[in-house]
């Protein structure tokens, strides 16, 4: 069971123009603590970044499921509903899930979540797919 934590990163970087400006990006990595999270979020973060920056904000994320895709160069949350029934009741119940995809634009962020649920024997339905703003996901790699 992977532990997610989005880590927002603030630092300066100069723009196309020229011009220096202020930015603040969010990073998905898997950790077991807050504390954990920021010491690997300054790590992977140090030699993308020259000059200072600062972590900003790292809340937990409450993520299912990840489906990996190399093409992809965004990350698509998916909220999919599992549906079940309730035979005591005779009503269908539905819990909701989300999770995380990786492409290239919102078509293939469906597919992709279709492909990752191929082999689930439950009923599910996509309930809704939006773009996140994360920029990368850092996993846990022993090493």
């Amino acid at each position: 069971m992977h532990n997610w934590f989005e880590c927002k990163i603030k630092y300066e970087k100069t723009a196309e123009e020229g011009k220096i400006v202020r930015v603040n990006e969010a990073y998905l990595i898997d950790a077991l603590s807050f504390t954990e999270a920021e010491a690997r979020i300054i790590e992977e973060m140090r030699p993308f970044i020259s000059g200072e920056f600062t972590v900003a904000n790292i809340r937990r994320a409450k993520i299912n499921e990840m489906f990996f895709n190399e093409n992809g160069d965004k990350w698509y949350r998916a909220k999919v509903m599992f549906v079940s029934l309730d035979e005591e009741k005779g009503v269908e119940k539905r819990t909701a899930v989300t999770m995380l995809v990786q492409a290239t634009d919102i078509k293939e962020a469906l597919d992709g979540v279709t492909e990752g649920m191929k082999g689930s024997m439950a009923d599910y339905e996509i309930a809704a797919i939006t773009e996140t703003t994360i920029m990368d996901v850092f996993k846990y790699e022993a090493e």
